[in-house]
């Protein structure tokens, strides 16, 4: 039976890497989870397998916060990451995975074009929330060694019931509109079920090194909103023609080239040991996310 400590006690991730691994594996991992608003520093970290640190500050356009805020994203996001891992190589944790995300490479793709990241893709962080990230991996990563393994997890965007940004923004589109804009793109995503039977292979091959996650499909934007309105038994009428003026907009509104932008991995970079850890399929997955 392993032990995992979860770093991040109310974060998204780290609720529900908890929940699904008490549903699913009941009998094979102890789970603890550790508050790191609290006097997390005078709580030992031996004993366990592995720490799943997701404990950080979420994205936020950087244009658009204060000084105090960026300051913060790099105390919590990479001093506080850092000095974690330290601890965790102290205490005799035998692995860290570190949660970073596909941010860290720069900004999508203008509307109309595409962005596939592969494994020689260098990271481009175009924000704080990106350059934070990257700057944590920097420093864990040569903690790395025989005995204790660091892993960083690079997601694309992450969503499930009771998920936070930009999926519930379409979710609430979906349910309110007839028509919506269909735009040629392409993204990865990683539904949160998916990303936590990851995790579980993650921590039970003892891996170390960097991954790349995702669903086995890709999404498209337009088609997305359609099939989010279908799981509410309700039609959404997907318009061509609006690609040129959304275009336009985007480069004065980032959120619309932040939805209709192409950004996606190669899916070789994201095949794990032949392992299936895609339980779902981005359909079967929006359901599921959709249901009352």
């Amino acid at each position: 039976m392993k032990r995992v400590l979860i770093t991040g006690a109310n974060s998204y991730i780290g609720c529900s890497f908890e929940k699904y691994l008490s549903e699913n594996y009941p009998d094979d991992y102890i789970v603890d989870t550790v508050d790191m608003h609290g006097d997390w520093r005078g709580r030992s970290f031996a004993g366990c397998d592995s720490v799943f640190h997701v404990a950080g500050i979420a994205h936020s356009d950087s244009g658009k916060i204060s000084e105090e805020k960026v300051c913060l994203y790099y105390a919590v996001n990479t001093d506080l990451t850092i000095e974690a891992a330290k601890k965790a190589k102290a205490d005799g944790v035998g692995q860290f995975i570190f949660m970073s995300s596909a941010i860290v490479y720069g900004d999508s793709a203008p509307i109309g074009e595409s962005k596939i990241i592969t494994r020689d893709t260098p990271v481009a962080p175009t924000n704080c929330y990106g350059d934070s990230k990257v700057q944590a991996e920097n420093g864990i990563c040569p903690l790395n060694d025989d005995t204790f393994h660091v892993v960083i997890l690079r997601p694309p965007m992450i969503y499930g019931k009771g998920c936070r940004g930009n999926y519930p923004f379409l979710s609430k589109i979906a349910q309110e509109t007839p028509v919506f804009p269909y735009v040629e793109n392409q993204r990865s995503m990683l539904y949160i079920e998916n990303l936590c039977e990851f995790v579980r292979l993650i921590i039970d091959n003892w891996e170390q090194g960097t991954f790349w996650p995702q669903n086995s499909e890709y999404s498209n934007t337009s088609e997305l909103v359609k099939t989010i309105a279908q799981a509410h038994g309700k039609k959404v009428c997907l318009i061509k023609g609006a690609e040129l003026p959304l275009r336009l907009l985007g480069r004065f509104v980032p959120m619309v080239n932040k939805a209709f932008g192409g950004l996606s991995y190669d899916v070789m970079m994201s095949e794990y040991r032949g392992e299936k850890y895609n339980k779902y399929t981005l359909i079967e997955s929006v359901i599921f996310t959709e249901e009352a």
